[in-house]
């Protein structure tokens, strides 16, 4: 008998939705679940091996977070991208995330700063080819996504962290890998590493300029894509 399937504890069942909520939310940053695909209580619940009540209430919590979207009638399906959306989510980045790049200089434990350091070198590796291939673009943008979280977390405010982990969505940012050339890949993976350099500095205006500077190269990127397709051509960021 499943032991997660059958857990009747109000904590082990809090445990159950926390991994359910978990799973779906990382099936949507993997691309395994794409812009409007729909995530089904049956089918998750058998893929998972839980009972329907913890996949309905992670459902309601995404659906709060906006990860999906409630369609009456049909359920729940991911959200798609539009170009509002990722504008809105660079305004809110430019803001907060040079602030916690600002604070991690004060309170970046070693341990986090060499695993920040090894995910850098990696993307940077991964970045060198005159043309990374498509699953290389793809390890990069979860990698990013890592790198990102990872220095949010260092900031060690937890509110700061969960705005951020609400805004900060990879499926924008792997779109963004997908159009970088080797030139503007290279020199994001460049920020990565100066980021990490004022912080081993204890630095917090310099890493705080360099993640600005590294977040408007990105918004950049995405308003020239944008501006350069033709209206009825353009697809949801994702």
């Amino acid at each position: 008998m499943n032991k997660v399937s059958h857990l009747d504890a109000a904590p082990a069942a809090r445990t159950a939705t926390a991994q359910v909520h978990e799973a779906i939310k990382q099936g949507i940053l993997d691309g395994h679940y794409r812009p409007h695909d729909y995530i089904r209580e049956t089918s998750m619940a058998r893929e998972l091996k839980v009972s329907r009540t913890p996949v309905r209430e992670a459902l309601r919590e995404l659906v709060s977070e906006g990860w999906l979207e409630a369609i009456p009638h049909h359920g729940a399906r991911v959200v798609a991208w539009t170009e509002r959306d990722a504008r809105e989510v660079f305004e809110l980045r430019l803001v907060l995330e040079p602030m916690a790049a600002g604070m991690a200089c004060r309170l970046m434990e070693p341990s986090r700063l060499k695993q920040l350091e090894a995910l850098a070198s990696r993307m940077e590796v991964l970045a060198e080819p005159m043309e990374p291939t498509a699953e290389a673009r793809n390890e990069i943008a979860v990698l990013n996504h890592e790198f990102h979280r990872e220095l949010i977390r260092a900031s060690n405010n937890q509110r700061l962290y969960t705005v951020l982990d609400m805004v900060v969505r990879t499926s924008i940012i792997r779109r963004n890998f997908d159009l970088y050339d080797r030139e503007a890949m290279q020199r994001s993976m460049r920020h990565h590493h100066e980021i990490l350099q004022a912080i081993r500095a204890q630095s917090p205006g310099w890493a705080e300029s360099i993640m600005h500077a590294h977040l408007l190269s990105a918004r950049k990127l995405h308003e020239s894509v944008a501006d350069a397709a033709p209206r009825d051509r353009q697809e949801p960021l994702s």
